[in-house]
């Protein structure tokens, strides 16, 4: 049975895609802790992180660390928080957004009814962020 993420990766649930590349997508949170919010995730369906391969483990961390260093430059954040949770979805993801303190790593204070202009033109600020930064090959158009 397909995971949510697989559904979203396949087109058949839309989502707000900022990379593509063989191995990994990433798309934004529809919880987001912040503006910009992004979830990186295989194309192949791993329920826990520890049973990825290392190989995808590490391009996944890649691309989060792209995704971070743009999401520090285009919404003005101190940091880029990163997690890998693992219980929302049985589908291995890596959550990166911007940060400035602790408190921004509380998932209880995720928004859970973000505004979809806003959304569309966070991911659009990414996608552009991305291209700036020498990614444009992943770079999805909106």
């Amino acid at each position: 049975m397909s995971t949510l993420f697989t559904k979203i990766i396949e087109g058949e649930i839309p989502g707000r895609f900022v990379w593509k590349d063989d191995d990994v997508v990433a798309f934004l949170s529809i919880g987001p802790l912040a503006d910009g919010h992004t979830l990186v995730v295989p194309r192949q369906e791993i329920d826990k992180w520890t049973d990825a391969p290392a190989d995808l483990l590490a391009r996944m961390t890649a691309v989060a660390q792209a995704i971070g260093k743009v999401q520090v430059d285009v919404f003005g954040a101190e940091r880029a928080g990163l997690t890998i949770a693992g219980f929302e979805i049985d589908h291995l993801h890596i959550h990166v957004w911007p940060a400035n303190s602790l408190q921004d790593f509380d998932f209880s204070r995720a928004e859970t009814s973000p505004d979809q202009d806003k959304m569309a033109a966070n991911a659009e600020k990414l996608r552009e962020g991305l291209r700036a930064a020498g990614h444009g090959e992943f770079v999805p158009e909106a």
